[in-house]
């Protein structure tokens, strides 16, 4: 990996790990299905304007349905099911969820594009599945049935992702990012539109909110998803994974500094294990 890339996988892992600490903040304000409708269609919009300007709508148009497959897969559903589980857990920790992705994407490697399973990649998932546990099981929040239920939104979510990125590496290679990025930002926002009128908030939100919006939908989404898939493009699935190693990081960083979250030693040891297990499953 070159230094360029590298430096665009470290703003990447900030700027997503802001994300976390975006969603905490709006969430619970907003409710999960507008809150991730006004990230994706404000994204989706910024970006069409990218787009026309760089006369990339005939691309957009060639490939709309693999632009809508990876819109409802990697952006509408996960999206919405990190908001859920944000609605309960600390920005960090919902972080280190998203952090099994490249764990998921050895497993989807194996069963869906049949590659062989090394016996260092399973034990990394060994490894990164234990992590998995300690952070559940040691955690010192109270183990109620919504905190198990944001846990498995979460775990859900970043299988998705690991579906999603061979997907998109499969079916638009060679396709410019931006274009990817828009198509997949607007499809998401078709798939949320119909359900949305009905979980609308009581109150119309506070200055606060409405630029936390703005920051995630412009700065956490448009341009991070212009870097992803450029990622992707340049040095493949697997590695644009691993951006999931540093946004942990970012996150419990966000959350301590701006909402005092604690950063707990369950979270750190299950963050570590979930790290040095992906680090052995896709070496």
């Amino acid at each position: 990996m070159g230094i360029f890339n590298l430096l665009e996988l470290l703003l990447l892992a900030a700027v997503w790990g802001a994300s976390f600490l975006f969603v905490r903040i709006a969430a619970p304000v907003l409710g999960p299905v507008l809150l991730i409708e006004l990230r994706v269609l404000l994204a989706g919009l910024a970006l069409l304007l990218l787009s026309i300007r760089l006369n990339l709508l005939v691309e957009i148009r060639r490939q709309l349905m693999p632009l809508f497959v990876v819109g409802f897969i990697n952006s509408a559903i996960p999206f919405l099911l990190f908001a859920f589980a944000s609605l309960y857990l600390p920005a960090g920790f919902t972080a280190i969820l998203n952090a099994t992705a490249p764990l998921f994407g050895t497993i989807i490697a194996f069963l869906w594009l049949r590659e062989k399973l090394t016996l260092s990649q399973f034990l990394g998932l060994i490894v990164g599945f234990a992590g998995v546990t300690i952070l559940v099981g040691w955690t010192n929040m109270p183990v109620t049935q919504s905190f198990v239920w944001s846990t498995i939104a979460g775990l859900l979510a970043a299988l998705m992702y690991a579906v999603a990125a061979p997907y998109t590496k499969q079916k638009l290679s060679g396709v410019s990012p931006i274009a990817i990025a828009t198509g997949s930002q607007l499809s998401a926002a078709v798939v949320l539109l119909p359900i949305t009128p009905f979980f609308l908030p009581t109150a119309f939100p506070s200055s606060k909110v409405i630029s936390v919006v703005l920051a995630l939908a412009l700065f956490s989404t448009a341009f991070a998803y212009i870097l992803y898939f450029r990622l992707i493009s340049n040095i493949g699935a697997g590695k644009a994974l691993t951006v999931a190693y540093l946004i942990p990081l970012f996150a419990m960083f966000w959350g301590a500094i701006v909402l005092n979250e604690p950063i707990t030693m369950s979270m750190i040891l299950g963050c570590s294990l979930i790290l040095t297990g992906t680090a052995i499953a896709i070496d």
